[in-house]
C-alpha cells in the first residue's frame, strides 16, 4: 500500500504502546544502551506532549542488573538470572526516571505476571490504574515480574506482554521497535530478493510461516512472538507495527504515519476487551465437547445449552473458563461457565427445563452464555 493509506489507516491515534526488546535496549556485550534509551525517553516524551497517552513496555531488567553487578555474560541459572534481573529492576527504572524527568514527565511502574492478566479481578485493578496514570499524564512503564515470576505464571515474552497491555488499556497503536524493519517475505540476510511486507490486512497461515519458517532471521523465538502478538492486538482494534529500533525517531514518525516497517491493520470488527479477556488471559481449566448442533447455535450467536453437551473433560467449579470444542477436537469457542464440572456431568445432554428436577436447583438455563462466551473465527 502506499503511504496515503497507512494516513488512513493510522488516522484517530490517540493511545499509543511502545515496546522496547533487549536488542534495543543494549549493546553487544549485553549492557544496557543509555544513548539509545535517551533518544527513545526523548520520543515517548514528545508523544506525551503532543497529546497522546504513552504506554511503555520494556525489557532490560537483565542487562541493568549486568551492568550494576558488573558482569560479562548473562548468569546460566534461573535464580542467579533472577537476582540479576532484581538488581536491574532498580537500576532501569531509576534509569527511566532520571531521563523522563529531564523532560518534565513523571512515570509509574507495573509489575506484572499471567496472573494479572488470568484473573479478572486483578486484569481490571491493573486496567484502573493504568487509566488512572495516564489521566494525570503519567507513562507507566511495564516489565514482567522477572526477579520471582515462575513458568506457570510467567507471560514469557514482553511481545506478548505488550499485546496483553494494549488490551488492557484499549491501545489504539501498538509499536514494537526490534532488530529488524519488519516482517520479510524471507530472510534478508540470506535472500536478495526478500521483499518488506508494509502492510498485512490478514494474519494468515502463510504470514506465520514467515514468521516461523526456515527463511525468518528469528525462528520460532523472535517474529513469531511478533506475529502472536499482531494476532492479539489486531483483535481488540489495535494497529501493530514492527519496526527497527536501530533509530528511535521511528517512534514518532510511526505516529505521525510515514511508512515505516510492517503495519498489520486492526480487525474491522473489534472484540470486546471482556471478550479479549476471555481469549487470552485466564488459564482454561476444563473442556466442554459439544454436538454439530450447539456449534451450528452458538455460531449464530446463541448460548451452549445442556442438551448440546456430548462430554467434559477436567474437575472445574462454577465461574471458571471453558474451552468449548466440537466433535472434531477443535476450539470453537472459550467462555464462563454457569455450572461445575460435577452438575455439567448430570445435566449434558438434558433440556434446560429438566435442570431443576435433576440438580434440585438452576443457576441459568444455559451451561455458557454467549456474553461470556468468545466464539473462535475461522481461519
Amino acid at each position: 500500500m502506499k503511504d496515503v493509506d497507512r494516513k488512513n489507516l493510522l488516522k484517530n491515534i490517540r493511545r499509543v504502546v511502545v515496546k522496547v526488546g533487549t536488542s534495543t535496549l543494549t549493546k553487544s556485550d549485553g549492557n544496557l544502551n543509555v544513548e539509545k534509551i535517551e533518544k527513545i525517553v526523548f520520543e515517548l516524551s514528545s508523544l506525551s506532549d503532543k497529546g497522546y497517552d504513552v504506554l511503555l513496555v520494556t525489557s532490560g531488567a537483565v542487562g541493568a542488573g549486568m551492568g550494576k553487578l558488573k558482569l560479562s555474560e548473562k548468569p546460566k541459572t534461573l535464580s542467579e538470572k533472577q537476582a540479576v534481573a532484581a538488581v536491574g529492576q532498580v537500576s532501569l527504572m531509576h534509569l527511566y526516571q532520571s531521563l523522563f524527568e529531564e523532560h518534565g514527565k513523571m512515570i509509574g511502574q507495573l509489575l506484572l505476571t499471567k496472573l494479572d492478566f488470568a484473573d479478572r479481578k486483578r486484569y481490571l485493578i491493573a486496567r484502573n490504574v493504568c487509566n488512572a496514570l495516564l489521566a494525570k499524564k503519567i507513562i507507566p512503564i511495564i516489565n514482567e515480574n522477572d526477579a520471582v515470576v515462575a513458568d506457570e505464571i510467567k507471560v514469557g515474552d514482553n511481545d506478548t506482554m505488550s499485546a496483553f497491555v494494549s488490551g488492557l488499556i484499549d491501545a489504539d497503536l501498538l509499536i514494537i521497535l526490534s532488530d529488524v524493519d519488519g516482517l520479510y517475505n524471507k530472510n534478508p540476510q540470506k535472500y536478495e530478493d526478500a521483499i518488506l511486507l508494509e502492510t498485512i490486512e490478514k494474519i494468515d497461515d502463510e504470514i506465520r510461516a514467515m514468521a516461523g519458517g526456515e527463511g525468518s532471521k528469528f525462528g520460532t523465538g523472535g517474529m513469531s512472538t511478533k506475529i502472536t502478538a499482531a494476532e492479539m492486538a489486531t483483535k481488540i482494534g489495535t494497529n501493530l507495527v514492527i519496526a527497527s529500533g536501530e533509530d528511535p525517531k521511528n517512534i514518532s514518525r510511526i505516529v505521525e504515519k510515514e511508512n515505516i516497517g510492517s503495519l498489520f491493520v486492526k480487525d474491522r470488527k473489534r472484540i470486546s476487551s471482556r471478550k479479549y479477556w476471555l481469549a487470552y488471559g485466564p488459564h482454561k481449566r476444563g473442556v466442554i465437547t459439544i454436538d454439530s448442533g450447539a456449534e451450528k447455535a452458538i455460531s449464530k450467536g446463541s448460548s451452549l445449552l445442556p442438551v448440546g453437551v456430548k462430554s467434559i473433560e477436567g474437575s472445574f467449579d462454577k465461574g471458571t473458563v471453558l474451552k468449548i470444542t466440537n466433535l472434531k477436537n477443535e476450539l470453537i469457542a472459550t467462555g464462563i461457565s454457569n455450572y461445575s464440572s460435577e452438575e455439567i456431568e448430570k445435566i449434558r445432554g438434558k433440556k434446560s427445563e429438566e435442570i431443576e428436577k435433576i440438580l434440585g436447583y438452576k443457576y441459568d438455563d444455559v451451561i455458557v452464555h454467549i456474553d461470556n462466551m468468545l466464539v473462535m473465527s475461522k481461519k
